[in-house]
């Protein structure tokens, strides 16, 4: 535990830190400024500038939510941070009306949200790895938070605040069986695809783990790139995402104050029977043309790619200094096992969205709990003022579009109000402290 009456400060404290600069930060920076917002505010962000799923920017894809879902619009539709207002300005805003679309490229609104970043790049630093957060204790009390982070160079800096907002966004999931090999150059997860596909061009034959989008998008890219390809996955089959309209109300504002007070165990029911929304399901039409491919083999007599449905990794053995993966594959129809050789894995196995465990642990003493309140702050103990709030891995008790770009204006409005009280509340104490 840190004193502040002994421990050297590197500048007045923050209102608050906010860690991460991806589209949920970004949300939470323009809502400040918008309210007019007089709280002083910092966010820090790993990478070395703005990009959003820059891996898996590939050619031809498209975003699977309307662009009035943007970082704004539904909080407030006349915001000059909204997507339309970006054409405007970037003079496209006819143009893109005769693309007859509500699903902009992906390319495009990355470069939207990368314009929307550049008008906050005085409250960015980026290229900075957060690595804890600490309680920072005076006279028993906590009422500060400070926030380590270490660059490129590895020089580590600190920042003092009284609230952090983590916004990191989510880290790979990696099955059991390729753990332990990140560093197997051959081995690489869909958030690192464009940057490391080259190392896959040699390659006679790539597997792809997975059945959602992912998978889907990168199976159609190694297509276009001419490797042949196995997609392989527990599922038995790849499924359409469920985007009709009465499913789609579950990422209606309101429906977010519904989600949490129901009881923990329905909670988990809602998420199972409206999983179809957004995990393990690919567009439609992406499934078609995947269709399409393999009935074209069958035209031409030419098994080029294999779909290989309810097969699970059981074991991975590398070798040729990693030019050569061979996977054990176990059926889960009739139980049998099979051993495959490839020449690269890609694993399209989604993201886990959870604070990481040793990035909180220092705050272990000063949190009554993990799960969040309603306003997204984490619950502390009666010592503690400052406060912790999480934006992006509160579906167990937010609902499905809590990771979703969704929900972004009106979750950052609630922090950014929740902030306010928060502070407010910190200075009535620190007065009637003085007082008494």
């Amino acid at each position: 535990m840190t004193d502040i009456t002994t421990s050297p400060q590197i500048s007045a404290p923050l209102d608050c830190v906010g860690i991460g600069f991806g589209p949920s930060n970004l949300a939470l920076a323009i809502a400040m400024r918008e309210a007019g917002s007089r709280l002083a505010c910092h966010f820090l962000e790993k990478r070395e500038s703005f990009v959003w799923h820059g891996d898996m920017l590939l050619d031809g894809s498209r975003m699977q939510i309307c662009f009035l879902k943007d970082l704004v619009s539904m909080r407030d539709p006349t915001s000059p941070f909204s997507f339309l207002n970006y054409l405007h300005v970037h003079g496209r805003f006819e143009d893109f009306i005769n693309t007859r679309t509500f699903y902009p490229s992906r390319h495009e609104f990355n470069d939207y949200l990368r314009w929307a970043a550049g008008h906050f790049e005085a409250q960015c630093t980026y290229g900075q790895e957060v690595l804890a957060i600490e309680p920072v204790w005076d006279h028993g009390r906590v009422r500060h938070v400070r926030v380590h982070a270490r660059d490129r160079q590895g020089r580590e800096r600190h920042w003092l605040a009284r609230n952090a907002v983590i916004g990191m966004g989510g880290r790979p999931c990696v099955p059991e069986a390729f753990a332990g090999l990140e560093e197997v150059s051959t081995i690489i997860h869909s958030s690192r695809y464009l940057s490391a596909v080259d190392r896959l061009g040699s390659a006679d034959r790539v597997a792809v783990i997975g059945f959602g989008q992912s998978a889907a998008e990168i199976f159609m890219d190694l297509h276009s790139r001419g490797v042949a390809v196995d997609l392989i996955a527990r599922a038995s089959t790849l499924r359409p995402a469920d985007s009709s309209s009465f499913v789609n109300e579950i990422f209606n504002t309101e429906y977010t104050d519904y989600f949490y007070g129901r009881p923990l165990e329905e909670r988990r029911q809602l998420v199972g029977n409206f999983s179809s929304t957004n995990y393990s399901v690919v567009d439609p039409d992406l499934i078609e043309k995947i269709f399409d491919t393999f009935y074209q083999q069958q035209v031409v007599k030419a098994e080029r790619h294999r779909l290989s449905p309810r097969h699970e990794v059981r074991a991975v053995r590398v070798g040729d200094q990693g030019r050569r993966i061979e996977l054990n594959l176990h059926n889960l129809d009739d139980g049998s096992h099979e051993t495959r050789s490839f020449g690269g894995v890609v694993l399209a196995t989604g993201y886990r969205h959870a604070p990481s465990a040793a990035f909180l642990e220092p705050m272990r003493s000063c949190l009554e709990s993990m799960v969040p309140n309603r306003d997204y702050s984490l619950p502390t103990a009666p010592v503690c003022d400052a406060g912790i709030y999480l934006q992006g891995c509160c579906e167990a008790t937010h609902g499905l579009s809590d990771s979703l770009l969704s929900v972004l204006p009106m979750r950052a409005s609630e922090i950014t109000d929740a902030l306010h009280h928060g502070i407010e509340a910190q200075a009535e104490r620190s007065v009637a402290y003085a007082v008494g």
